[in-house]
């Protein structure tokens, strides 16, 4: 089974995410709320597709992001921005990033991106 990372670090959102992927049959889900944990369960883990918000606390999306690419720069990475930040998807997209989705998004948009990655 593909595993699917969650890195955000509002819980309310991770569990959406999380209860999209479980209805579309994914359970191997691993969830960071921040940066750091992000990159440590990257590392550990080798998730096939990662969902990574662009703005948290401490790291930036854009900063985890360009580690993962650092680390694998094959890595499937998809950024979840709020509308209006349009320069920073931008940026993420010259950075490494497969896709983004812009929050707040529906399940069906949701699941569309992951199955188009998860292939």
């Amino acid at each position: 089974m593909k595993k699917i990372m969650i890195v955000d670090d509002a819980m309310f959102m991770r569990k959406v995410i999380r209860k999209n992927l479980e209805d579309c049959g994914y359970t191997e889900i691993i969830e960071a709320e921040d940066g750091d944990r992000a990159l440590e369960f990257f590392e550990a883990e080798s998730p096939d597709l990662t969902l990574l918000d662009i703005t948290m606390p401490g790291k930036s999306g854009l900063q985890v992001l360009e580690e993962i690419i650092r680390m694998n720069p094959e890595a499937k990475v998809v950024m979840c921005s709020a509308v209006g930040q349009e320069m920073m998807i931008r940026q993420a997209i010259e950075t490494g990033a497969a896709d983004f989705i812009v929050k707040p998004f529906k399940s069906e948009e949701l699941i569309r991106v992951i199955t188009n990655y998860m292939q």
